[in-house]
Order: structure tokens, then sequence, then C-alpha cells
């Protein structure tokens, strides 16, 4: 058997087995295009090894786009978009101040966690709504 047919057929099966231990989809789609060259070697015999190299790498962006572009626009919405966005749970909801807002941040307790809040300089006790988040900090209004 040709040394570039078993390289490719390596390659390709190395990236596959690479997908499986860092999942994410990237190394997958070089493998199909590990996959095609494979074929193409084996069909077509005495391609260029420049030439195979650069297929590949040709093969790999394009197939990593079809991929971004297509697959990612067309995958299945979640029905729980917050699961692991903790503070974007909270948006909407009104609660108390625990502690005043101060230069733009205070503190609202809520359930059994405190939460740092931003929003205009308010007395403690004051129901505010929260309207966003930025990371774990909560953007409040005053409660109208």
């Amino acid at each position: 058997m040709r040394w570039d047919v078993v390289a490719w057929a390596a390659i390709a099966l190395l990236l596959f087995a690479a997908e499986t231990l860092a999942p994410g989809a990237f190394m997958l789609w070089m493998g199909f295009a590990a996959v095609a060259v494979f074929l193409a070697v084996l069909f077509v015999p005495g391609i260029p090894l420049l030439a195979q190299i650069g297929a590949f790498v040709v093969l790999s962006f394009v197939s990593i786009q079809v991929y971004r572009k297509w697959f990612r626009q067309h995958a299945r919405q979640s029905d729980h978009p917050t699961l692991n966005k903790r503070a974007a749970q909270h948006v909407g909801r009104v609660v108390a101040l625990e502690q005043p807002i101060v230069a733009g941040r205070g503190r609202v307790k809520i359930g059994d966690a405190f939460w740092v809040v931003e929003g205009p300089d308010l007395e403690i006790g004051t129901p505010v709504r929260i309207v966003g988040t930025d990371g774990v900090v909560l953007k409040v209004d005053a409660q109208a």
C-alpha cells in the first residue's frame, strides 16, 4: 500500500479520535477533509504531496465554514435558553434592595443568594426591577 494513502487514512482517524476527546465539531470537519483527500489519493495515484496538503487545507477551511454557516444556524433552539445563565433567569423580577445603591452599585437578596446590582442611587428597601445582566451583575431600575 502506498504511504500517502495510509498517511491520509491515519490522519483522518486521528482527527476523528481527537474530536471524541475534545468535542466541538471542529476536528470532525477536518477529518472529513482528510477522508476526501484519502479518497482522492486512493483513486488518483500520483498527486503531488504539496497538492495533497493544499487540498486538505482548502477542504478543511471550506468544510468548517459550511458547518459554521449552515449547521450552527439551523441548530435546534433550547427550550430552556437561560438554563446555565443564573443572572439572566432573574430578568423581569421585582425585588427589594438589601443594601442601598450608592455610586451606581448595591445589593439585593434573591432566595438565599446575594447579588450585586447596578443602577441609579436608591435607598435600602426600595423595590427595583431587574432589567438586564452584565456577567453576574444585575442591572436594575427603580420600580414605578
